[in-house]
């Protein structure tokens, strides 16, 4: 995406308001990014540096996070230099995409020092380093060693370089004649492809933006274009320029037209199709907030909670190897009536045979015809233990059948309480939410617990919406949850909705008295809710039951979240995850 220098000169801009502000917080929510709460102008600020390769960036923040109860030793080193030092300045490399933010604090001494925090947002490469007022590193939140890298390293005690500079102009301090004429004097290439080439901290947005602008195509050749071309490019080049003034342009987010996320920017777009959906905001920061939002916290949480998919995948896979071997084993019980008719006509005609005969021809009294039979015999048993032998296969076969067919139905429980395991943690919103499916996981046996020394389990609740009538909704986070809404704290007259045969949260309307008569948009929007809670959330229409909390029963020994229910009516809806988040309190 757009995360380019020119993109984090806007973030300068918004930053440098916070000058003279002072450090109150400093916090490390995931491995590779820190919060760094301030007080200035008599207001709290955040800013959030990431150097994760998938979401690496920078920029105040209004957004919640969850962090770890033992801060890493990163943290903990910041804390220890950046504590209540006052911000005084921020500095560009150019327009390259590294930001240092100096701050004055105080060294062991008491004596005011200036100690710098280096941000580089360059994808992969992407690290947040602390230096003193002598360019020496302190630490980073990546050590780079000789062996990652030969050419640039990032250690304690050697001297900060910035990474090698290519040979590009600076579009904030190079008039767009000078660009224009570097542009005309490379190599015949398309138009975009020779900005990057030439334009330092421009992304390959903004290069297909002028190109389009100036060409009505994102791919034209420089050697095709018409004078009136050239200044057409020129003159958007100034736009953009322009564009990068404080107080300038206009930050927007691109969604096409089904609303998935494709670019963000801080000019309005001019290369997509008409029907994509441009969403303007009043600053970068907040543009980036909303942006990253979404996709970083599920990308944080996917990784949180790898460890324990990959455990709930293969003891759902074998569970599902098992009942596959359990139902080819009660196909091999199906000729079991062969065997008690083997023993039947063999008691029938015992007193032909004797003890050492390989097998039996006899009338086969149970066809319509009488047909003839050959029946194979065990040649050290007599005739009467061949007869036995055949009765217990028969009665083996019976026993088998019995035992497999049970448990082929408690396998296929666990196989779907175990799959609604893996759509919970598809569902995650928070570390808590991980900890507790782990939690659940250990007491039903399935993984081994994790020692807990020093670590306490935050309180999770479920989560809480508010329809339009103003009637409470409440929908589970995890299974344990649900059996705690469902039959502990809902009460009989309260209302419980559930997808059909789709794993889902237990969800629950609150009545405000007995004999209350829900609305039907009190219905009709808790059955969305439990829809966009349910494993079919990206679905078309759902089917949503829905009955009182008296018809809602838990069978003895049934597993975590398994409910039966009887009296139900059922409405179909179609999830609306706008709709639920407007309606969510928390």
């Amino acid at each position: 995406m757009a995360f380019d220098g020119v993109f984090l000169y806007k973030i300068k801009q918004e930053i440098d308001k916070l000058v003279d502000g002072r450090v109150d917080k400093i916090s490390q929510p995931t491995h590779d990014s820190i919060i760094i709460a301030m007080r200035s102008g008599g207001k709290n600020h955040k800013i959030v540096v990431s150097a994760e390769p998938a979401c690496a960036k920078m920029h105040i923040t209004k957004a919640q996070t969850e962090n770890p109860k033992v801060a890493p030793m990163f943290c903990m080193l910041l804390r220890k230099h950046l504590m209540g030092a006052k911000l005084v300045g921020t500095k560009q490399y150019g327009a390259d995409r590294i930001l240092e933010l100096i701050f004055e604090t105080k060294n062991e001494f008491g004596d005011r020092i200036n100690e710098s925090l280096v941000c580089e947002i360059m994808g992969r490469r992407s690290n947040i380093i602390l230096i003193n007022e002598n360019n020496k590193i302190i630490d980073a939140i990546k050590r780079v060693d000789f062996v990652t890298s030969e050419k640039r390293q990032i250690l304690s005690g050697l001297t900060y370089c910035l990474p090698e500079r290519q040979d590009k102009l600076n579009p904030l301090t190079e008039s767009a004649e000078a660009i224009c004429e570097r542009i005309r004097s490379g190599n015949s290439v398309p138009l975009s492809k020779a900005v990057l080439s030439v334009c330092e901290g421009f992304s390959p947005f903004l290069a297909r933006e002028i190109s389009f602008f100036a060409t009505g195509v994102t791919d034209n050749c420089i050697d095709d274009m018409t004078a009136e071309q050239w200044d057409r490019a020129k003159f958007y080049i100034n736009v953009v320029q322009s564009a990068l003034g404080q107080g300038e342009g206009t930050p927007v987010i691109i969604k096409d037209n089904k609303g998935k996320l494709v670019e963000f920017a801080f000019i309005e777009p001019l290369q997509y199709p008409k029907d994509y959906i441009t969403e303007k905001y009043s600053s970068c920061s907040e543009l980036l907030d909303n942006y990253y939002q979404d996709s970083s916290q599920n990308e944080s949480l996917r990784q949180k909670s790898h460890e324990l998919r990959k455990q709930v995948t293969i003891i759902r896979d074998r569970l599902e190897r098992k009942i596959i071997l359990q139902k080819q084993e009660i196909e091999n019980t199906k000729n079991r009536e062969e065997k008690r008719k083997f023993g039947d006509i063999i008691s029938a005609n015992i007193y032909t045979m004797k003890k050492g005969d390989s097998e039996v021809k006899a009338v086969d009294f149970f066809s319509e015809n009488g047909d003839i039979i050959t029946i194979p015999l065990d040649t050290k048993l007599t005739p009467s233990q061949n007869a036995q032998k055949y009765y217990s296969e028969y009665k083996k076969a019976v026993t088998a059948e019995e035992k497999l067919k049970t448990l082929i139905k408690n396998g296929e429980m666990e196989f779907n309480y175990i799959d609604g395991i893996l759509n919970l943690l598809s569902r995650v919103e928070t570390v808590s939410e991980i900890e507790a499916i782990r939690d659940e996981l250990c007491n039903q046996g399935y993984i081994k617990a994790r020692s807990k020394v020093g670590m306490k389990p935050e309180k999770l609740y479920p989560k809480q919406y508010l329809t339009s009538d103003g009637y409470t909704v409440y929908s589970g986070r995890n299974n344990a949850q649900n059996d705690k809404l469902t039959l502990k704290d809902a009460m009989n007259y309260d209302l419980w909705l559930h997808t059909q045969k789709i794993h889902g949260s237990h969800t629950i309307i609150l009545s405000k008295g007995v004999g209350d008569v829900f609305p039907n948009r009190t219905i009709e929007q808790a059955c969305i809710i439990a829809a966009c809670n349910s494993s079919a959330a990206d679905s078309g229409k759902i089917p949503v039951d829905y009955t009182l909390i008296k018809n809602v029963k838990k069978p003895n020994g049934a597993k975590p979240g398994m409910v039966i229910y009887t009296d139900y009516q059922t409405a179909y809806v179609t999830p609306d995850h706008e709709l639920e988040k407007k309606l969510r309190v928390k």
